[in-house]
């Protein structure tokens, strides 16, 4: 039997988002903003910061968080639109946009409880050439884009109405 796009998408999604908001909490128990606390030597750190931005701290001024709240409202509704289009066996496009949805509610749901920003906490480098600090809802985010561009770079266009169904 195979694995409808729901059995992908709902868990994957609850997953995530129970992770991100777990994981964010916890941090914010045993860290203190901008000090970096080594997990595995300077490689990989936690370290608190709060973005009141977008990705790659994009910043709005003082209307970033409302904006970036309702973008992230908005792709969300497109996301559940994609999801709703999808042919029930697709269990790759529930994957994807599972993992998508769930990690922009995780950081949605940080911009509407704190005017600080979402919480980011993973720092990954070497010295002083750091990647930038993110969470457990970026990474789902990533990795449910990528695969997602890769399921519309690959699959063919339906060439009529009965097969876009």
């Amino acid at each position: 039997m195979s694995l409808s796009k729901a059995r992908w998408f709902f868990p994957l999604a609850s997953l995530l988002f129970l992770a991100d908001c777990g994981t964010k909490q916890w941090v914010e128990g045993v860290s203190v903003e901008h000090v970096p606390r080594e997990v595995i030597g300077e490689v990989l750190r936690f370290t608190l910061v709060y973005n009141p931005g977008a990705a790659f701290s994009v910043y709005l001024g003082e209307y970033s968080r409302v904006v970036f709240s309702v973008l992230a409202l908005i792709v969300i509704a497109m996301l559940l639109r994609m999801y709703q289009e999808a042919a029930p066996h697709d269990r790759a496009m529930g994957a994807s946009l599972g993992l998508i949805v769930g990690g922009a509610v995780g950081n949605l749901s940080d911009r509407l409880r704190s005017a600080r920003g979402v919480v980011d906490f993973i720092d990954v480098g070497f010295g002083n050439a750091r990647f930038w600090i993110f969470n457990v809802a970026d990474m789902g985010v990533t990795v449910g884009a990528v695969i997602l561009l890769y399921l519309m770079l690959t699959r063919p266009e339906p060439t009529s109405a009965s097969e876009s169904t």
